[in-house]
């Protein structure tokens, strides 16, 4: 373009520059179809309150996360509910929820790093021996906004081929973004290697171990949320999650809810 523009006259009528200047924009396609795909999006919205759903199909992103197949919902004319945690490490409460899972035979999806499958080779052999899925959540934890395809596929790569090594398990069909930040393009590379790209309609701020409140804090946000069709995102190194996750899912089963697996969420 610099070559065309130092060939142009010293002097060139307004309308002629502007129509080149419009020429030159509709025939650069690449350069704005690039910034406008990989604008970075974080997954965020008004809670859910008394039942109602929360605020997801208003948001700006919305039609992004529907183009790529994206989920954070089931069915919500069902009081269906899908049990997801993300394990970045293990702070010692891993165990504790396998077994109210197991206690109480409720399915869930334990999304992992890098770090935690080198870290708890034991607990993802427990996590697929009782059934659980186990989803990717990035080797490193980056921004994957910022990485190349080639970075991006790496990435997930590595986490599918270690837990695969681990626990036989050769199927990885789901992904959680680190941090919830994702775009149109890491949304498209993610969903061309196979993945589901899996979000989430119910959380609160669980992750911050130094800010633990007691279970009922856990429990009263979760309850507070619980609307039909909900994908629930938790930490695994919340002590309060674990003190709380068999209430929650016993008030759920009162309230009439089920709890179900990602492999059961109604087809798109």
């Amino acid at each position: 373009m610099h070559k065309l523009v130092a060939r142009l006259p010293a002097r060139l009528p307004l309308w002629k520059l502007a129509g080149l200047c419009l020429l030159l924009l509709l025939t650069s396609p690449p350069f704005f179809a690039d910034a406008v795909s990989d604008h970075p999006y974080h997954f965020g919205f008004k809670k859910s309150k008394n039942g109602q759903l929360p605020s997801i199909n208003e948001e700006g992103f919305k039609g992004v996360v529907d183009r790529h197949g994206a989920v954070f919902l089931g069915d919500t004319t069902k009081k269906e509910l899908y049990l997801t945690f993300d394990n970045g490490y293990e702070n010692g409460y891993t165990t504790s929820i396998l077994d109210t899972l197991l206690a109480r035979k409720v399915p869930a999806i334990f999304f992992v790093t890098g770090h935690y499958v080198k870290d708890q080779p034991e607990l993802l052999k427990r996590m697929a021996a009782e059934g659980h899925l186990i989803g990717n959540h990035s080797w490193s934890h980056p921004d994957m906004t910022t990485l190349s395809n080639e970075k991006v596929k790496e990435e997930l790569t590595k986490v599918k081929d270690a837990v695969a090594q681990i626990t036989g398990q050769q199927e990885m069909r789901y992904l959680r973004p680190p941090r919830g930040i994702f775009s149109d393009r890491t949304l498209a590379v993610s969903k061309e290697l196979g993945y589901t790209n899996v979000f989430w309609s119910i959380a609160y701020r669980d992750w911050d171990t130094k800010v633990q409140r007691g279970w009922k804090y856990a429990y009263d946000n979760v309850m507070a949320q619980l609307h039909p069709g909900a994908v629930l995102l938790l930490h695994s190194v919340s002590k309060d999650n674990a003190d709380a996750l068999g209430a929650i899912i016993d008030e759920a089963r009162k309230q009439g809810y089920a709890f179900k697996s990602l492999d059961q969420l109604p087809a798109p």
